[in-house]
């Protein structure tokens, strides 16, 4: 009742401070912001495991106890009776006994409690500097703690900083092993992500100039993979041209080039010797076309070509029989000095 008239004041006295000049209040979650602490779970979970432990040593208690029950019960009949109020004496100490141990764990002022307290002592004493810190900074009059015994049977989820007050722990944690330069770098970004969030239209606009860069960004990098790509493809394409030349320099691949070459001087002498012969023929039947026939001159004429061509026909096989012939030279004095070599 006391305290239900104490909130009643209270709130009573926040509503004509508000009437008055605009009272700011806020509210957190302690149990909340405790469960994103890293260093206060994995320790609550330490604590935990002891906690199982304690409770097996009482159920192994309490087996005992009822065993030496049922025990007594049996043999009831065949003891004597100061036996038995022995045994009954024995099994009402070992009952106080647990009972002792149940409040020395878990009792108000048990070892459960007390390493709680120390646990989350160090972590609620620097939630407690931060939302300190929070009301200055943001000019909060009051700022409550939604799992404390205060109860609120209403509250506005736009007045909940908890998370606010995470990530000024997370940072505060961080503060301890940054540089001063750092530090003053990191002091800046807060204040910034503070301003952008009292102004959402800002806030607005800096998301949608965030999209922008990272698209720009993303075409950028594309346009760099392609660019890489494409040289990655005259590199080898460069680098599959100079193997095939060093294997020509070596010997190792026929020459097609060469003898391409050797064909088309041969087709252009033959050309050659076929115009001259051409032009002869036509000068032999300028000169002894009073003497011979027309019929013996182009009989004449057909035997010097056939002749001609024969000759060239011999000088060709001749001329490929010896390029032949360096190859086969080549390949073995190669081949030698791989030997030589090995």
């Amino acid at each position: 009742m006391k305290k239900l008239i104490f909130l009643l004041a209270f709130f009573s006295f926040i509503s004509q401070a508000q009437t008055a000049r605009g009272v700011k209040i806020g509210y957190i979650d302690m149990e909340y912001i405790l469960e994103k602490v890293p260093e206060y779970a994995e320790a609550n979970n330490q604590l935990e495991q002891k906690a199982q432990k304690w409770k097996q040593e009482i159920e192994v208690k309490k087996t005992e106890i009822t065993k030496l029950k049922d025990a007594l019960k049996t043999e009831r009949v065949l003891l004597t009776k100061e036996l038995i109020e022995e045994r009954e004496e024995e099994i009402a100490y070992l009952e106080n006994e647990l009972l002792e141990y149940q409040e020395k764990r878990f009792g108000p002022k048990g070892d459960l409690i007390i390493q709680k307290t120390v646990l989350i002592k160090p972590i609620q004493d620097q939630i407690f500097t931060i939302v300190q810190d929070v009301a200055e900074q943001r000019k909060y009059d009051f700022i409550f703690d939604k799992s404390s015994d205060l109860t609120m049977l209403f509250a506005a989820q736009k007045y909940d900083i908890s998370d606010f007050v995470i990530k000024k722990l997370a940072a505060s944690q961080k503060r301890e092993e940054m540089t001063k330069k750092q530090l003053k770098a990191q002091e800046a970004k807060e204040a910034l992500e503070e301003s952008l969030e009292e102004n959402p239209a800002f806030t607005e606009r800096q998301r949608i100039l965030e999209e922008k860069k990272a698209a720009r960004e993303k075409l950028i990098e594309e346009r760099k993979l392609a660019n890489e790509q494409k040289k990655a493809d005259a590199a080898a394409k460069r680098k599959k041209l100079i193997e095939e030349r060093d294997a020509k320099k070596n010997g190792t691949v026929i020459e097609k080039d060469s003898i391409d070459t050797e064909t088309k001087s041969e087709v252009k002498e033959e050309s050659k010797d076929k115009v001259t012969e051409e032009s002869k023929g036509k000068e032999e039947i300028t000169e002894g076309e009073k003497k011979l026939t027309p019929a013996e001159i182009r009989q004449k004429a057909i035997e010097e070509r056939n002749k001609k061509l024969e000759e060239r026909k011999k000088a060709l096989e001749e001329k490929k029989k010896k390029a032949a012939e360096a190859r086969e030279a080549a390949k073995k004095s190669k081949e030698q000095k791989t030997e030589n070599k090995n």
